[in-house]
């Protein structure tokens, strides 16, 4: 699976990149995640609950920057274990640059996916990936805001996620509520 977006946030690069980096920042973010720890200034462990259609499993996660860019951007590779419902593994890389307004980001990720949640179906995936990806910006765009309880409108921003027998499939992203 690839998915492919932008975003365009309210909040100065410096900021932006500082957000990424803090784990308190992230841990509220991230759609489930119930904890996360910096192991080292480029790697974190985390846990999160996920649900993909009838299949829910809480995933211990591990990330590590790499070509570290300051402010620009950098290179994500992460990994985690769901137990008997999977495991997913992948890279995403995140650039930012400044715009009128605020910060742009860009990021790819690709993710190979295994076990239950594997056999769950590309398109549900797929489906449930854009989700969660809105779901983390929204939170995100709000956290560099400055008001964590704020529900910000739906900010700008696209996602495309490719699935190598379906094609390009891009629409704008109507994010749920931050978990």
């Amino acid at each position: 699976m690839e998915l492919t977006g932008d975003i365009l946030i309210g909040a100065p690069r410096e900021k932006v990149w500082a957000g990424l980096h803090d784990p308190e920042v992230l841990m509220r973010c991230i759609p489930g995640c119930e904890g996360m720890e910096a192991t080292s200034p480029t790697e974190r462990t985390a846990r999160v609950v996920v649900r993909v259609g009838p299949v829910r499993a809480r995933f211990v996660g591990y990330m590590r920057m790499e070509d570290i860019r300051p402010g620009e951007g950098c290179l994500l590779r992460f990994e985690g274990s769901g137990g008997a419902a999977g495991m997913a593994k992948g890279h995403s890389n995140v650039e930012l640059t400044d715009e009128a307004g605020g910060t742009r980001l860009r990021y790819t990720a690709q993710a190979a996916i295994g076990g239950k949640l594997g056999q769950v179906g590309g398109r549900m995936i797929d489906a449930a990936s854009k989700q969660l990806a809105g779901q983390f910006f929204t939170a995100f765009n709000a956290q560099m805001l400055g008001d964590p309880a704020a529900q910000p409108a739906a900010p700008e921003f696209a996602v495309a996620a490719v699935s190598p027998a379906k094609g390009v499939g891009t629409s704008p992203v109507q994010p749920t509520q931050p978990v």
